[in-house]
């Protein structure tokens, strides 16, 4: 599904503050929202971490920056408190959002198959269009490669 320059599919998820959050509600702003498999594991630690690291510049260019995962809303509180993580993750518990954006995917891990998020990113310009897809990210460098792509 290629989302590319069309206005990005709407949701609202519950925050890790537990706060509703509405993508639509954050026109006007630019929007850098990751999807990762699972908080408080290496690549996803790492990834947000790299985002974390980079906050002041994405804060100083006015980009609001969103993680979204199938973890609760309780397991996000606690991975952002342990990692200090100063932006906003949503909990995508029924993967619904994820099947949306089209990153519900069959994966292969050790020989078995399962579903989950295929980590990608958007840059969502601020008329709400997707200006960048960041495809089956590798998470090490990725913060600074969306860092870029946003100059």
């Amino acid at each position: 599904m290629n989302l590319l320059n069309r206005t990005a599919p709407d949701f609202t998820l519950e925050s890790d503050t537990k706060e509703l959050v509405t993508l639509s509600k954050l026109k006007g702003s630019t929007v850098i929202l990751y999807f990762y498999p699972k908080d408080d594991t290496p690549g996803c630690t790492q990834e947000a971490c790299d985002f974390r690291d980079l906050f002041p510049r994405f804060e100083k260019g006015k980009a609001v920056v969103i993680g979204v995962s199938p973890d609760s809303a309780r397991k996000h509180a606690n991975f952002k408190k342990k990692y200090n993580l100063p932006f906003t993750l949503l909990a995508d518990t029924d993967h619904k959002v994820a099947e949306q954006y089209g990153l519900w995917v069959e994966k292969l891990f050790w020989g078995r198959k399962y579903f989950g998020v295929e980590r990608t990113t958007y840059i969502i310009a601020p008329d709400g269009k997707i200006k960048k897809i960041f495809s089956k990210v590798n998470p090490e460098g990725h913060a600074a490669e969306v860092e870029a792509a946003l100059k």
